[in-house]
């Protein structure tokens, strides 16, 4: 008998930080991945790592998400490069800014929503016009603020509400063929502009009194991946970050 075809995942934003987690999660699990970055496709170490160690069929594509047609590029690509179409999508590209509705500009709210909304809902729409074999599913990363949105990064939380918003109509769209949830992470990955005690403070701040690990959110991904009488869901792995709410980004806190 012939070795069973691994699944397929494509994971926008995959080679690195959340995205690099999500995307080495699923290699452990035995996926092949085909792994998006904006600009370019180079693993982070512990990525590479868990790809040699499980021997993971992989591609890397690059697609702009800014650019018009991007997208439907994006997927054809992979469909050309593994000569199949993908059975799991994870939409984990994102654009992040500073601005707040005094200095945000028409080009940041289109810049956001083209990387952070148009970009998964046209790549979920080719990848439902694709035949599939078994269970199909897209996961959405959305955003823990969303349970209770500050004026902060307005931009970027004005796109992931619009793809919050998509999760549930296209949940319902395309049952029974194709299941859509979300996974909405906390502060998950500090950034540089952090200091260390700012993040232990916003840390003992939780509900919970810590924040999610990568690993964390990437198990609510695979769970997700495999729960197949689970559609239109939201998962929250955030420390409770969503049960409360903050004036300002956690970055100015």
């Amino acid at each position: 008998m012939g070795e069973t075809m691994p699944r397929l995942a494509l994971v926008t934003g995959g080679h690195r930080r959340l995205g690099g987690a999500i995307a080495a999660h699923l290699a452990e699990a035995g996926y092949a991945l085909a792994i998006h970055g904006s600009h370019d496709t180079g693993l982070e170490p512990q990525l590479a790592e868990a790809m040699a160690r499980h021997d993971t069929q992989w591609q890397g594509f690059v697609a702009d998400f800014i650019n018009p047609g991007s997208a439907e590029m994006l997927m054809r690509d992979v469909i050309s490069g593994f000569g199949r179409a993908p059975d799991l999508l994870v939409n984990s590209a994102a654009m992040f800014g500073q601005d707040r509705l005094e200095t945000v500009s028409a080009r940041d709210l289109a810049n956001h929503y083209a990387v952070n909304c148009i970009a998964p809902v046209l790549l979920t729409q080719a990848f439902a016009r694709q035949e599939g074999i078994g269970d199909r599913c897209v996961i959405n990363i959305l955003d823990q603020r969303l349970a209770h949105p500050h004026g902060d990064q307005l931009a970027y939380t004005l796109a992931k509400q619009a793809l919050a918003g998509f999760t549930q109509i296209s949940a319902g769209e395309l049952a029974p063929a194709i299941r859509v949830n979300a996974v909405a992470p906390g502060l998950t990955i500090a950034t540089a502009d952090y200091e260390k005690a700012q993040v232990e403070r916003l840390a003992a701040m939780m509900p919970l009194g810590h924040l999610p690990q990568p690993a964390q959110i990437a198990e609510a991904v695979l769970y997700l991946a495999h729960a197949v009488a689970v559609t239109g869901q939201v998962i929250a792995v955030d420390g409770g970050a969503h049960m409360q709410s903050y004036n300002r980004d956690f970055l100015h806190i």
